[in-house]
């Protein structure tokens, strides 16, 4: 893969862990509650901690899938009981972080993907002597808020890399399909994708309503013939996009940010070009274990600085490489 990242910014230590995989679904529903025991395989011999691991998924999106099994994972080698729960809206993610305040768990993952609303709370869990992980969101925020590390990627580069990708390969209009509004890293992509690559507009679908996704993006298209470039900012979106691009006639091709098996089999057929990928089952596996490695040991990833989990792109020159792991339900 073709990693592109912002210089002095910590990629983070290599860590060499046997990883216990837990099997269970994930929904991704509101103040959702699973616990991760850590029976099985090389599991660690310190003392059983709690974690609160806190999203802003909204229902249905396959992405938090691959951060929470990554999560699971490392909660299963590490003894830590998971306890994860998500919720798009930024005030009732703000009451999730307080929920586990006042369980008093031993650590807290939580993105930051709206700040403004759940930062207040971080610094509250830090306060109480708590302390925190950032992933996925939140890498302007996440120091101001006390947090101890930050796994991800800097969305705004990352969209950066995808503009060079389109002035590249000499397509002419884009629009970015943003599909929760308020979402800071989302807006920071397309923000980057229009710094490399200016002729693009923004198109907001609500990402819940996936029928109503797909109609929004078949409309814009029938409207704009001069549209030859879809980036949508998710894996369920690319392949909403795939149904729109045919039903409005339209020959555009399609680039997104974010993976999932689905999507990685459409690289493989050609219906979508690329994906620009940000390793979610990596970001849920280190944002636990730091918390681990930070209560047993005093450990810190990243040097004081964001460990970068991407960009990289995914299209069908390396789509193989992935193909297996995407099968797995881990990439």
């Amino acid at each position: 893969m073709i990693r592109w990242q912002k210089k002095a910014v910590a990629t983070g230590a290599a860590l060499s862990l046997a990883i216990a995989l837990a099997a269970c679904s994930s929904s991704g529903g509101k103040q959702e509650e699973q616990k991760a025991d850590g029976g099985g395989g090389n599991v660690a011999n310190t003392p059983r901690m709690k974690i609160a691991f806190i999203t802003h998924a909204a229902p249905g999106d396959t992405f938090w899938d691959l951060v929470r099994k990554g999560a699971e994972a490392a909660a299963a080698k590490d003894n830590v009981e998971l306890q994860y729960s998500g919720d798009p809206e930024g005030a009732n993610q703000a009451n999730l972080v307080q929920t586990a305040i006042d369980a008093r768990v031993d650590g807290i993952a939580v993105t930051l993907a709206k700040p403004d609303a759940v930062s207040a709370n971080v610094k509250k869990a830090v306060a109480a002597g708590i302390p925190v992980t950032v992933l996925n969101g939140g890498i302007e925020q996440w120091k101001a808020a006390g947090a101890i590390a930050y796994f991800g990627q800097d969305e705004r580069i990352a969209g950066q890399a995808a503009g060079e990708k389109l002035t590249q390969i000499g397509a002419k209009k884009a629009v970015c399909v943003i599909h929760e509004q308020g979402n800071v890293g989302l807006e920071a992509r397309c923000q980057g994708l229009k710094d490399k690559f200016p002729t693009v507009e923004n198109v907001y679908i609500t990402g819940t309503d996936m029928p109503g996704s797909t109609t929004t993006m078949t409309s814009k298209l029938q409207q704009d013939k001069a549209v030859d470039y879809v980036v949508t900012l998710g894996a369920p979106f690319a392949i909403a996009a795939v149904k729109a691009v045919k039903d409005s006639g339209s020959s555009a091709k399609i680039g997104t940010f974010d993976t999932n098996k689905d999507l990685v089999g459409a690289i493989k057929e050609g219906t979508v070009e690329w994906a620009v990928d940000q390793q979610p089952y990596l970001q849920g596996y280190l944002a636990v274990d730091n918390l681990w490695l930070y209560k047993t040991n005093g450990n810190t990833i990243g040097g004081g600085k964001a460990t970068l989990t991407g960009p990289a792109f995914i299209d069908k020159t390396n789509v193989a490489a992935v193909e297996k792991f995407a099968a797995n339900g881990t990439r």
